[in-house]
């Protein structure tokens, strides 16, 4: 007989669907910029405490390090829509506490091509002439198959 084989851990933990990358990402789609924090050019890291009940949800979440203008409010709403799988453990309802830091970085400016116009007076008309004739065989060259010239003139 053998015996039974013991989980490595006794309680459980839960765990977001996709793993900690999953949860970055939705972090990152879901993350709203604070017009205030926008305005006074603010970035950094909320720190947030959250609970977890036993059904996945978040059912408390407290700011342990602010950062002000309306990233506080953003952090914890985000926090409240994350969603966990959460194992049975023992038939007991238990709470885990977590912690998360979501970071505020203002976006970067992309870089605005300038397109300089051109004074009236100084712009070129360009003219091309496009010509084709059939080669005329000399006497001492045989002529070739697709015998055709090309010339093309441009004026200024």
């Amino acid at each position: 007989m053998q015996k039974e084989r013991k989980d490595k851990h006794f309680i459980k933990k839960p765990i977001y669907e996709g793993g900690l990358k999953a949860m970055r990402m939705f972090i990152k789609e879901n993350l709203k910029y604070p017009k205030a924090a926008l305005e006074n050019k603010i970035e950094g890291t909320v720190y947030v405490k959250y609970t977890i009940s036993h059904l996945g949800k978040v059912v408390d979440a407290k700011v342990v390090s602010s950062l002000g203008y309306g990233c506080d409010k953003e952090a914890m709403r985000l926090v409240k829509l994350l969603k966990f799988k959460v194992p049975k453990n023992r038939q007991k309802g238990l709470k885990f506490h977590k912690n998360l830091q979501i970071h505020f970085r203002l976006p970067k400016e992309k870089p605005t091509k300038k397109i300089e116009a051109v004074p009236k007076s100084t712009t070129h008309q360009i003219q091309y002439t496009y010509t084709t004739s059939k080669s005329k065989p000399k006497k001492d060259n045989p002529p070739k198959k697709g015998g055709t010239n090309y010339t093309i003139h441009i004026k200024y």
